[in-house]
């Protein structure tokens, strides 16, 4: 393991931040004991303010386990670790992206978003129709501006979610989004049919609109697979050059 000086206005987000890439990506193995609380500020140039701070957020996301008047010692987050991990997993720290997250991500989305919809048709208050509604109207005129397409897109998912009256899955929708948002420039032209597929998102909402789940279960089952299917070919090839880089 080797340690950076902070230089960072919070010191507290920086130690976490630099920390848990050094978890995450396994450059400190579950079970390994972390620096003594000096050490570790002499190592990051902080004070135990910060660093004690930044101990507490790992314990609380599942990377380390703190153990009073003894060592604190690192956790499996696999075993441990929230949702709130994809993000930090998802890039690495040379930048590039790992693979097998980002396809566990579009795996996630496929599976969640049609319980999702149909839940939305069960559960959602004449108030957040009204908002959908508006969605999908500015959709309609946003033509094949895919900028403004992404962006009702996700405020199409982030009403669908709410209106599910499931917490978990509104959690797990924001962890999602937050992701999508810091790659989305990426992502446009490879979400472009289902951006584009304003018929699906008009559908979905009417059937939400008339309490239909099995029908919102079942459309947005097949809009979702344009946008992962396109992305999971995408991963594939991008893959298979990546191994036959490595073998050459």
């Amino acid at each position: 393991m080797t340690l950076k000086k902070v230089v960072r206005k919070s010191l507290s987000e920086a130690v976490f931040d630099q920390l848990s890439e050094e978890i995450v990506h396994g450059n400190m193995e579950p079970g390994q004991r972390l620096p003594a609380e000096r050490e570790l500020c002499e190592a990051l140039g902080v004070n135990r303010g910060a660093c004690r701070e930044a101990l507490q957020r790992l314990a609380q996301a599942g990377l380390i386990s703190i153990q009073h008047g003894g060592s604190t010692k690192v956790l499996d987050y696999r075993a441990s670790g929230g949702l709130d991990l994809l993000g930090r997993l998802l890039f690495r720290p040379d930048g590039g992206f790992s693979i097998q997250v980002a396809r566990s991500i579009l795996e996630m989305r496929a599976a969640l978003g049609p319980d999702i919809a149909a839940l939305c048709a069960r559960r959602a208050k004449p108030e957040l129709k009204g908002q959908l509604r508006e969605v999908v109207t500015a959709l309609s005129a946003a033509g094949e501006d895919l900028n403004q397409r992404q962006l009702l897109g996700m405020r199409f998912w982030d009403l669908l979610a709410r209106g599910s009256g499931n917490i978990a899955y509104q959690l797990a929708n924001n962890t999602l989004r937050k992701t999508y948002e810091k790659i989305r420039h990426v992502l446009t032209e490879l979400m472009r049919d289902e951006l584009l597929d304003h018929k699906s998102h008009q559908a979905i909402a009417e059937a939400i609109f008339r309490g239909d789940d099995l029908s919102a279960k079942h459309v947005t089952r097949g809009l979702l697979e344009k946008g992962t299917s396109r992305m999971l070919q995408f991963l594939a090839r991008f893959e298979k050059a990546q191994n036959k880089e490595s073998k050459t």
